[in-house]
This record gives C-alpha cells, sequence and structure tokens, in this order.
C-alpha cells in the first residue's frame, strides 16, 4: 500500500510537491484519460461534481490502475461517507466545510481503523485499488490502512480559519487543504479578480499553521499558472486544472482559431489595414 499511494510518496518526499487535476464529469474513461495526463493525483468530486456513488467507485479503480492516487472529495463530514469513499479503495479523503477542532477529531475516528478509530472493516472492494494483481489481503489492507491512507481536511470557513492552529494538531490530519473561494466568501473577501490582502493573509496562516504542525498544505488552483504560485509559496498537493474548465477552455480556443479569430486574424486585420492604406495613396497619387 506505501508504494501505490503516488500522493503519499510526493508528499514525503524531498520537495514534497505534488500536482493533481480535479474530476467533475462522471465516466472511468474520462478518469482514465486525466490519470494518463501525468498527475500524481486526481480527486474525484463528490461534493460539487457531478459524480454519484457508483461511479465514483469505478472512477477510484480506474485512476488507480494508471498508478495515480484516486483522492475523493466527500459532500460533508459525515461517516457513512467517509467509509463509501475509503471502501471503494480511495487513497485519500478531501472533506469540505470543518467549523472546529472537534470537527476534525471526529472525521479523524471515521476515517481510521481501530484502535485509532472506529471505522469498519468489509469491503471487498477497497483492496483492489492498491493491488491490481489481487495478491494483497483484506487483512493486510486494515493493518496497514491507518499509515497510508491520507485524512485532508478543507479550511474554508471562517471557524476553522480561527482554530487552524489547533486543527493541524489534531492527530491524524495529514493534509490542511484550503477553498480559497469559499475561505474568502466566509471571512468577508469573496474574490472578484485578484485575491484581497485579507484573504492572502488567511492561506498564508493556513500555510505556517501546516508548517508549524510538521503536516502538508494544499490549495486549490483553476489554471497551472496560479498552480506554479503556490508551488514556490510552499504548498505541496496542488490542484491544476479541473475538467469543467479544461474542456470547454480548449475547445472554445481550438475553434477560435480554425475561424481566424486568434493570430491569424489580426495578421489578415493588419494586412487588410496596410493594403487599404496603400491603395488610398496610389489614389491621392492619381489625383
Amino acid at each position: 500500500m506505501k508504494n501505490s499511494n503516488t500522493l503519499r510518496k510526493a508528499l514525503g518526499s524531498g520537495s514534497g510537491l505534488s500536482f493533481g487535476a480535479w474530476q467533475m464529469l462522471p465516466g472511468s474513461h474520462l478518469s482514465r484519460t486525466i490519470a494518463r495526463a501525468g498527475y500524481d493525483w486526481i480527486c474525484i468530486d463528490c461534493e460539487h461534481g457531478n459524480i454519484a456513488d457508483n461511479e465514483m467507485h469505478e472512477s477510484v479503480h480506474a485512476i488507480a490502475a494508471c498508478g495515480v492516487s484516486p483522492i475523493v472529495r466527500i459532500p460533508a463530514n459525515e461517516g457513512w461517507m467517509v467509509k463509501r469513499a475509503l471502501d471503494a479503495g480511495a487513497h485519500g479523503i478531501i472533506v469540505p466545510l470543518l467549523y472546529s477542532v472537534e470537527d476534525a477529531k471526529k472525521l479523524v475516528q471515521t476515517a481510521k481503523f481501530p484502535p485509532v478509530g472506529k471505522r469498519g472493516f468489509g469491503s471487498p472492494f477497497s483492496m483492489g485499488a492498491f493491488d491490481v494483481k489481487g495478491d494483497l489481503t483484506g487483512y493486510e489492507y486494515m493493518k496497514n490502512a491507518n499509515a497510508n491512507l491520507l485524512t485532508i481536511v478543507q479550511i474554508e470557513t471562517k471557524e476553522a480559519l480561527e482554530c487552524v492552529e489547533e486543527i493541524a494538531k489534531v492527530d491524524g490530519i495529514d493534509v490542511l487543504f484550503i477553498g480559497p473561494w469559499d475561505l474568502g466568501n466566509n471571512i468577508g473577501y469573496p474574490v472578484q479578480g485578484d485575491f484581497a490582502p485579507e484573504l492572502k493573509a488567511a492561506i498564508e496562516r493556513v500555510l505556517k499553521a501546516a508548517q508549524a504542525a510538521g503536516k502538508r498544505s494544499g490549495i486549490y488552483c483553476p489554471s497551472g499558472e496560479f498552480a506554479r504560485r503556490y508551488a514556490d509559496m510552499g504548498f505541496q498537493m496542488i490542484s491544476v486544472v479541473n475538467d469543467m474548465t479544461a474542456i470547454p477552455t480548449f475547445m472554445a480556443e481550438s475553434l477560435s482559431k480554425a475561424k481566424g479569430s486568434y493570430g491569424h486574424a489580426a495578421a489578415q486585420a493588419i494586412k487588410g489595414a496596410a493594403y487599404g492604406a496603400a491603395n488610398m495613396m496610389s489614389q491621392e497619387e492619381k489625383k
């Protein structure tokens, strides 16, 4: 299990840096396509994405079969949701909308097997996301799960920000992950273009809290340029793009180029203007 979790391996490397993609549309073919693009992990978004329970199960195994870590964002900090994602074989879970240290402790209890937590054992599916040959037994999975699965909490509420240093110290929490849009909304500085100074300060506070507690930090980013900024800042688990942005953006850009509305159109416009000016000069000279 240790070698199969590519996200955990990346976070434990010298730089600790990892890049991931965000899947919001259902489909195991889509999961495999994204996984083959070279990311360390893919978040299967069951909170805001159009992905149901059975589709999540299929995507988890499609991604894992490509040697990439499937990470499931569950809709809420509910024990049964934690169970469904981990029983499917997720290498880790992202849990949104924490408000308190008690929320973090409750999450650890549902995500870990005894004696650390109270997770129930019985899924026949989870082993397959770590061992495609089928050699990993249920007992071996249970024995190694606590140390090798990632428990990732989103810091995106005002309440969680106010006690983020204490949340970071909770045993069993591996990564503090920022949802900057919700965090901005919840502290009164919604994103409208560049981040407000107050939101930037909040993001830096989460980063420092994770570092002080010896934990990893992550952040949701909408583009590669955005992701590079936060990698340089010291974040380690960084999303780069989501499918609902990548697909229409690339398709629209390709269509614009085909129609000549990019560089070709600009060149034609300049050429046309120059021809028109030259023609007018010629007509004036004839006069």
